[in-house]
């Protein structure tokens, strides 16, 4: 189990985030991406894995300029509350939160190299990050909203990446997730039989086969690239 710290990006702004540390010597390091949902627990147990395997994993609170301590479930009204959040943190004035995504960066370098790994929401920003933010070595976005957009697309990463789409998402239509792998050759993608959230165990879209498969897929990612 991991524990809440306290970080501080470029400008002083400090805000939270999750830390599991790694039994022993880590690998590397993997900053986790929060949802619309907050750091809640699906979350955590996201990062609780990346440090049983070895990696010291840091899940910043990417709502905390907007609104402190959020930690929402999957109801229809969390998933209200959640937009309306994720509508408020990206109207920030540039650079956002990716500025709080630099400081969880370059803390979990102590680490050694770091990946990032994003879900939802959070995928955008795991994709922005990769063209964005400095320290990266390696980026995995799962099903990132608006990142196959013609705008979104239009960046180019800096670093491996690896994207993880579903084939049945109405947020990404399948036509965009192609636009986007024609556009980025360079991009290991992979569609998935299943909807959006397929890796989030407390959704009901959730897939276990599917996210058994990317998360195979994501360890090796890191593994080669990470640590």
């Amino acid at each position: 189990m991991g524990q809440f710290i306290d970080l501080t990006a470029k400008d002083g702004f400090t805000f939270p985030a999750y830390v599991a540390e790694p039994q022993g010597t880590p690998r590397g390091a993997v900053v986790v991406l929060q949802e619309i949902f907050g750091v809640n627990s699906h979350i955590r147990s996201v990062a609780d894995g990346y440090a049983a395997d070895g990696y010291l994993a840091v899940a910043p609170s990417t709502f905390h300029r907007v609104q402190p301590n959020v930690e929402l479930g999957y109801s229809d009204d969390d998933m209200k509350a959640g937009f309306g959040l994720k509508t408020a943190a990206e109207a920030l004035p540039d650079p956002g939160v990716l500025q709080d995504i630099e400081a969880a960066v370059a803390y979990a370098a102590k680490a050694g190299k770091v990946g990032i790994v994003g879900f939802c929401w959070g995928g955008l920003l795991t994709w922005r990050a990769a063209s964005a933010v400095p320290g990266l070595a390696a980026a995995v976005p799962y099903y990132g909203g608006g990142m196959t957009t013609p705008e979104e697309s239009a960046l180019q990463p800096t670093v491996p990446v690896l994207a993880h789409f579903g084939d049945n998402d109405h947020w990404i239509p399948l036509d965009t997730i192609e636009a986007f792998r024609k556009a980025h050759p360079e991009v290991e993608v992979h569609v998935y039989a299943s909807g959006h959230g397929f890796n989030c165990e407390q959704r009901g879209s959730y897939n276990a086969e599917a996210a058994a498969l990317a998360r195979q897929r994501t360890l090796a990612f890191f593994q080669k690239h990470v640590g």
